[in-house]
């Protein structure tokens, strides 16, 4: 028989005091987005009238229409999915491939190498610089200038590193007695057991992509190259007259609001990564922490 533990007063107390912390915490970060997502549904008129309301009074689809009345909004979205999908895959690629090796201790220069890695943590060349390289090597105005560049992570390689130091060195060996290459290694014995610290720093990779807009700014000249940050940058800052140019396209449209479009614009920016998050989630705590223990 399960012998019932009663716990005190004070125990108690200190578990009400932060659930109501927490719940504070978690309904003003969310109340935002709501008002957000709320405003994208709303009115002129309401949204003239009343400062903050989370439920429209009457839900109106005009600034989803007006965003999606022709293809530019569209097209953004496929470039930022495509720089997404592709610079998260190439980060993925030359992190393991480059933490793989590192993480053996016996390795000729390992040191050296690590300290080129985190030296680049602490100086950079600088904008102008790396304007210069990305020129010269014929990559202005092509998509592989957002997803090359970055293609390493320095701090995200360390912890990487980390992790594979802590798996056990006497699967490695047996795998080795069994006949299994140093790549048989990494794709049937490290990356499976990789999974948690994989998954996490894929979200994180990911979510640099989809929401970087200045390396766009920088070396994307034609607009139909840009992603869908900065597409959403060009609707809030000049939101007038590029809702005029686009309902031009349309003389039978009626034009909605521009505080409508800009959080409608937001909320289609926001919906992709949050709805590839929650397949994440479970993964992101335990990976980060499992790979920045040791050094």
């Amino acid at each position: 028989m399960v012998k019932k533990q009663y716990r005190s007063a004070g125990e108690v107390t200190f578990d009400v005091f932060n659930y109501l912390i927490l719940g504070i915490i978690g309904i003003a970060a969310i109340l935002p987005f709501l008002f957000v997502v709320a405003g994208s549904f709303a009115t002129e008129a309401e949204i003239t009238k009343r400062a903050v309301f989370l439920i429209p009074t009457t839900i109106s689809f005009d600034a989803y229409k007006f965003i999606f009345s022709t293809d530019t909004i569209v097209r953004s979205i496929g470039v930022s999915l495509y720089i997404t999908v592709i610079g998260t895959l190439v980060n993925l690629f030359f992190t393991v491939t480059m933490a793989y090796p590192m993480a053996k201790r016996y390795l000729m220069g390992r040191n050296l190498f690590l300290n080129l890695v985190i030296f680049t943590m602490l100086f950079g060349g600088g904008m102008i610089p790396t304007y210069l390289v990305i020129r010269d090597l014929h990559l202005l105005d092509t998509l592989n200038a957002l997803i090359l560049p970055g293609a390493i992570s320095a701090f995200n390689l360390i912890i990487v590193k980390n992790f594979f130091q802590e798996l056990p060195i006497e699967m490695e060996e047996a795998a080795r007695i069994d006949g299994c290459s140093e790549l048989g290694l990494l794709w049937k014995i490290v990356l499976p057991l990789s999974k948690p610290v994989l998954a996490t720093f894929t979200l994180f990779y990911a979510v640099g992509h989809w929401n970087n807009f200045f390396s766009a700014l920088l070396y994307i000249n034609d607009p139909s190259k840009w992603p869908l940050q900065v597409m959403l940058r060009q609707i809030v800052m000049l939101s007038q007259s590029a809702a005029g140019d686009l309902s031009s396209m349309d003389p039978n449209f009626v034009q909605p609001p521009e505080q409508s479009i800009k959080m409608a614009v937001i909320v289609v920016g926001t919906l992709p990564i949050m709805c590839v998050y929650p397949f994440l989630q479970k993964h992101f705590a335990k990976g980060v922490m499992l790979g920045s223990v040791k050094g």
